[in-house]
């Protein structure tokens, strides 16, 4: 008896826990694998598909209130330098984000990158990091909606019953939220292509809103002298500690380009189009974000601006109260694009997940017609929703933040593994010693990698028991008994 149970604690100390340091191989054999086990996704995104997704899910309401309320705490005058502190603190994160999608080009961001290159533990951790941190900005997003609708119309009570929020027993919730949730979903589930076209068309609307921002500021500041600039406390109102604190709270209205990463297996050239897109959507929104903030601070002493809506008091303060109109549309088009932006990554990174054994098959199904991961979108959208209608997620919020960092920190590590850890250990090859030929894999020497094993321990998709594929499972059997 001894024995035996010495021979089933070293299985499962084999099968199970063996797991967490088990990584994935994603070599021309398991790019081959896949597309013989399972329905591709659609490559149809472009350059410019890559740009407008990653500039209008980076762009968000944020800035429209981040000018205000950094100004006042941390930077005074001083908020554009912080912008751009912030903006190459960003910009190193999007370079190893842009080397792994070129090196490793396939669904599910950082959850894809940190099982590569670290293993099925971190993974498992990430993945579900990044679920949390979707759903919390996403249902947080959608919640934003009503008070800039009404706003524009002049008051919550201008609003149908439909769109404004309500009280139910006690409960302040929120229809038009969860209607604008369904909507996006629903969007999304038509294809990937049409999904960027859209976010193309209302990130231009923002964009267009921002530019009148900064080219009338301009115009009155050049009017007035630039009253704002001539405080008695100079340009660096706070000094450098509160110059490097406001780069630290300005660096999070970056975050975009994560996303931009998720939709690697849809690019029609990955390799050539994802450094790019990355690279330029990050480049537009650190300059928009740094004329914005140079025209405001400069139009309103710090001091004076309004926290919870800068720029509107700022035209407001110099007898442009129509420029509210125009604001206004840009920021409800900015909540739509991060909701997009929102939604995209997640039924990509729970698809990666189920594909690898770590969720049930049901997420990996893809549409025949559309080509993306329709059931998987669905339930995203749902359970976003519901959130948006019945919780004030506000509070939660701050945990989008916990996993933004958690997810950097392990793509910077991935990428560290990729500078010292020799290429020999590495379970992929290089995308030099790869080629595709007529549709044939071949590695450097001309032979055939159909039958190289899809994770180490030639342990293949479906092959074999994840420790956090069945865990859940056997929790939820254990509390039914």
């Amino acid at each position: 008896m001894p024995s035996c149970l010495s021979s089933v604690e070293n299985e499962m100390m084999d099968n199970g826990f063996g797991s967490l340091i088990r990584r994935k191989r994603v070599d021309a054999a398991t790019q081959a694998r896949q597309k013989l086990a399972t329905q591709q996704l659609a490559r149809k995104l472009s350059l410019f598909d890559l740009t407008a997704i990653g500039v209008g899910a980076t762009i968000g309401a944020g800035v429209y209130i981040l000018v205000g309320t950094v100004a006042r705490e941390h930077t005074g005058p001083s908020l554009t330098i912080s912008f751009f502190i912030g903006g190459i603190a960003a910009a190193l994160s999007a370079f190893c984000y842009a080397e792994l999608a070129c090196r490793c080009p396939s669904a599910g961001s950082a959850y894809h990158y940190s099982y590569v290159c670290i293993g099925e533990g971190v993974a498992w951790l990430i993945g579900w990091a990044l679920i949390l941190e979707y759903t919390l900005g996403g249902a947080a997003v959608a919640r934003g909606i009503a008070p800039n609708l009404a706003s524009f119309f002049g008051g919550m009570d201008k609003l149908s019953s439909i769109l404004a929020r309500q009280t139910i027993f006690g409960i302040v919730v929120d229809p038009g939220a969860a209607i604008l949730v369904f909507i996006i979903t629903a969007l999304l589930c038509t294809g990937i292509k049409e999904s960027s076209l859209a976010q193309a068309i209302i990130t231009t609307i923002n964009i267009s809103a921002l530019v009148f921002i900064v080219l009338a500021g301009a115009y009155l500041g050049c009017k007035t002298g630039w009253p704002g600039y001539e405080v008695s406390s100079g340009y660096f109102a706070f000094g450098a500690n509160g110059l490097l604190a406001g780069s630290a709270t300005v660096f999070f209205s970056y975050i975009g380009f994560d996303i931009v990463a998720s939709t690697t297996e849809e690019v029609k050239n990955p390799q050539r189009d994802m450094p790019f897109g990355i690279g330029i959507a990050l480049s537009i929104c650190g300059i928009l974000y740094m004329l914005v903030s140079a025209v405001i601070v400069g139009l309103v002493p710090y001091y004076a601006l309004d926290p919870d809506t800068p720029i509107s008091s700022a035209f407001a303060g110099y007898g442009m109260e129509w420029a509210v109109y125009i604001i206004t549309i840009g920021t409800v088009n900015a909540l739509c694009a991060s909701l997009i932006g929102s939604i995209i990554p997640q039924p990509r990174i729970l698809m990666a997940m189920a594909r690898d054994g770590l969720l049930p098959s049901f997420f990996s199904d893809i549409s025949k017609h559309t080509q993306v991961p329709v059931k998987g979108t669905i339930a995203t959208g749902i359970f976003i929703a519901i959130l948006a209608f019945f919780m004030d997620v506000s509070q939660l919020a701050g945990m989008v933040s916990v996993g933004t960092l958690l997810s950097f920190t392990i793509v910077a590590l991935s990428i560290l593994i990729l500078r010292y850890v020799p290429p020999d250990e590495l379970p992929f090859l290089p995308s030099d010693q790869q080629s595709n030929v007529n549709g044939q894999h071949l590695d450097a020497h001309g032979a055939d990698l159909l039958e190289r094993p899809l994770l180490e321990q030639n342990v293949a998709q479906g092959e074999g028991k994840s420790l956090f594929g069945v865990l859940p499972w056997y929790v939820l059997e254990f509390l039914w008994w």
